[in-house]
C-alpha cells in the first residue's frame, strides 16, 4: 500500500517486496505473484493461485480495490484488518500462556510422583502387609486408588500410551470433519467459568471486523457475508451466515437471521438492523467489533486472575490427595502400635 501510494509501479513494488521479505514461503508467493502480473494477470487473480498465503478476505478486498481503482485504500484496509485480528490472537495466546505452563509443569510433576515415588511406598505397604496379615493390613480407599493409578501407569504404559495417542489422533480427525468442527465449536461456546463467553465474543469480534472491512472495501454484500462466515473461526457462526446469505440472496435483511440465531447477542442484531436502515452497515459493524474486542480484553484479564488461584488449588488438592493417601497407612499403623 505504501509503495503504490508513492507512485511506484506494481511490478517494481513486487520486486521490492520479494527482495525484502525474509519469510521463504511468502517470498515464493510474492515471486509467483510477480510472474503472474508480468504475464498480464491481475493482482487478485494472481493471489488466487496462492490460497494458503492469501486468505479469502485478502483476495476479495484486493479484487474490490482493483475493480474500483482504489487498490491502495483496499490494501490499507487489509493491513488494518489483519493487524486487528493478529492483535486479538496474540492477546488470547499471551493470556493462556501462564496457565498452560503451570498446568503442564503440574501434570509432569504429578506423573513423576505417581510413576516413581508411589511405587516405593507401595513396596513398603506390601512388606507391612506380609508382616501384619489380616484386617489391619487393609489399605485405605484413597491409598488403593493412588496405588492402582500408579500400577496402571508403570505396568501398562505400553497400552495406556497408544490408547491416549489414538484418542488424541481420533479427536483431531473428527475435528476435521464438518460435523466434528460444528460439535467442537458448539461445545466451546458452552464451556463454564466464562470461557465459553470469551470464545463467543472473540468469534463475534472477528466476524464483525471482517464483515465491516469487506463492505467498506466495496466487496459485494453476498461475498462479504460468505467471507465473514468463513473467517469467523467458529462453525456455529459460519452456519448462521449461511442463513444470512440465503436471506440476502432472496432480498431479505441481514439482521433477521442474526436475530433468530442463538449465537449472536441481541445488541448485534440491533446494531446490524440500524446499520441496514441508515446505510452505514460497515460503520455499525466496526462499532460492534470495537465493543467486543474491548469486552474480550476485560474478560481475559478477569479470567486470568481467576484461573491462577483455581489452578493452584487444583494442583494442591491433587498433590495433597496423593501425599495423604501415601501416609494414611503409616498413620494407621502408628495407631495400631499405640
Amino acid at each position: 500500500a505504501t509503495m503504490i501510494a508513492s507512485g511506484m509501479p506494481m511490478l517494481r513494488s513486487l520486486y521490492t517486496l520479494e527482495d525484502q521479505t525474509e519469510d521463504e514461503r511468502i517470498t515464493e508467493a510474492i515471486a509467483g505473484l510477480r510472474q503472474d502480473v508480468e504475464a498480464g494477470s491481475s493482482v487478485a487473480g494472481a493471489m488466487e493461485r496462492h490460497p494458503s498465503v492469501f486468505s479469502p478476505l485478502y483476495r476479495s478486498m484486493v479484487r474490490a480495490g482493483e475493480g474500483s481503482g482504489q487498490l491502495e485504500q483496499a490494501l490499507e484496509m487489509v493491513a488494518v484488518q489483519l493487524e486487528k485480528l493478529d492483535a486479538l490472537r496474540r492477546q488470547i495466546r499471551s493470556a493462556m500462556m501462564y496457565p498452560s505452563l503451570v498446568f503442564g509443569f503440574a501434570a509432569v510433576a504429578m506423573l513423576i510422583i505417581v510413576a516413581f515415588i508411589v511405587p516405593i511406598f507401595a513396596g513398603i505397604f506390601e512388606e507391612l502387609a506380609s508382616e501384619t496379615p489380616g484386617e489391619s493390613a487393609e489399605l485405605p480407599a484413597m491409598t488403593k486408588l493412588t496405588v492402582g493409578a500408579s500400577n496402571i501407569i508403570t505396568g501398562s504404559w505400553y497400552i495406556v500410551l497408544p490408547v491416549m495417542i489414538g484418542l488424541v489422533f481420533g479427536f483431531f480427525q473428527f475435528k476435521k470433519t464438518e460435523q466434528g468442527r460444528y460439535a467442537w465449536d458448539r461445545f466451546k461456546l458452552r464451556i463454564p467459568m466464562k470461557i465459553g463467553d470469551i470464545v463467543q465474543k472473540v468469534a463475534i469480534a472477528r466476524w464483525s471486523r471482517v464483515f465491516s472491512g469487506t463492505i467498506a472495501a466495496g466487496v459485494p454484500i453476498l461475498q462479504a457475508v460468505k467471507i465473514a462466515g468463513e473467517t469467523a473461526g467458529n462453525e456455529v457462526i459460519s452456519r448462521s451466515m449461511e442463513e444470512v446469505y440465503a436471506s440476502v440472496r432472496q432480498g431479505g435483511s441481514i439482521a433477521g437471521p442474526i436475530e433468530r440465531s442463538d449465537v449472536f447477542p441481541v445488541m448485534v442484531s440491533q446494531m446490524v438492523a440500524v446499520g441496514e436502515e441508515t446505510g452505514q452497515l460497515e460503520h455499525m459493524l466496526g462499532k460492534v467489533a470495537d465493543f467486543y474486542e474491548a469486552e474480550v480484553d476485560a474478560k481475559i484479564k478477569a479470567l486470568t486472575s481467576l484461573i491462577e488461584p483455581v489452578m493452584i488449588i487444583f494442583v494442591g488438592a491433587v498433590v495433597g490427595f496423593i501425599v495423604i493417601s501415601m501416609y494414611l497407612p503409616i498413620f494407621q499403623l502408628y495407631d495400631k502400635i499405640g
